[in-house]
């Protein structure tokens, strides 16, 4: 696993929130801790292309992890305990979900595409210097839904490490009617992690070529999204 770093890995102080906060904050964290867990726990997992998470191994470099934001569900549980560390908003919301996902052993940095976005991404690349790993879902916080934004360029163009694009694909699942269509995998089903090669970014990349590397990243998402849904429908066929 890779160095925590305590500021990520450890609970955010609650003593600036009212008392029905502070509940709210640890019902919803363990909530969602319970309802991942165990729906995780039955899922049954299989990887495509493990090779390309392998190949950022071999080159001494630390992985960006890179996904859709409606995928996140089946995606925490399966790369849980790596240390890697996440950006969660500053808002109510992102007090309890950073708690949750500390929970499976990832760390939480503060901030948003709108609130603290900057700050954030200085202290993920002091982290990555350090060695360890990050996760971004390039279309979050609101989306749109499949739009990939720069934010994990960025970080790639000033750590020199690569984005490592990846899809789950569950086999079944419950679609909630929210921006980005999260999907919440049915017990006991099967998913598929297909993961693509590694996207580097330049160190010194101006605008015009992270808008090159945004558009092949976008393309590498898509492809994913292709090839998950073609392995879903060849699965109902037998």
């Amino acid at each position: 696993m890779s160095p925590k770093n305590a500021n990520s890995f450890a609970r955010a102080d609650l003593s600036a929130y009212s008392f029905k906060q502070k509940l709210i904050i640890h019902l919803a964290e363990r909530a969602f801790y319970v309802m991942i867990k165990l729906i995780g726990k039955t899922i049954r997992y299989e990887t495509n292309d493990w090779e390309n998470f392998l190949q950022i191994e071999r080159a001494g470099k630390v992985p960006i992890y890179s996904f859709w934001h409606n995928r996140i569900f089946a995606g925490t549980y399966f790369f849980r305990n790596r240390g890697i560390v996440v950006i969660t908003s500053q808002s109510f919301d992102g007090e309890y979900i950073a708690r949750f996902i500390q929970r499976f052993g990832y760390g939480a940095v503060r901030g948003s595409s709108t609130r603290g976005g900057v700050g954030a991404l200085v202290e993920m690349i002091r982290l990555m210097k350090k060695g360890s790993p990050m996760g971004f879902t390039v279309d979050g916080p609101r989306g749109p839904r499949y739009t990939a934004k720069s934010g994990a360029l960025l970080l790639a163009k000033k750590t020199g490490n690569p984005l490592m694009p990846f899809v789950v694909e569950t086999e079944k699942h419950w679609t909630i009617n929210s921006w980005d269509k999260l999907q919440i995998p049915k017990p006991f089903t099967r998913a598929k992690i297909f993961i693509h090669e590694p996207l580097y970014v330049a160190n010194n990349a101006d605008d015009a070529e992270i808008e090159i590397k945004r558009l092949e990243l976008q393309e590498k998402l898509d492809e994913l999204v292709a090839n998950g849904e073609q392995w879903r429908n060849s699965i109902k066929q037998i």
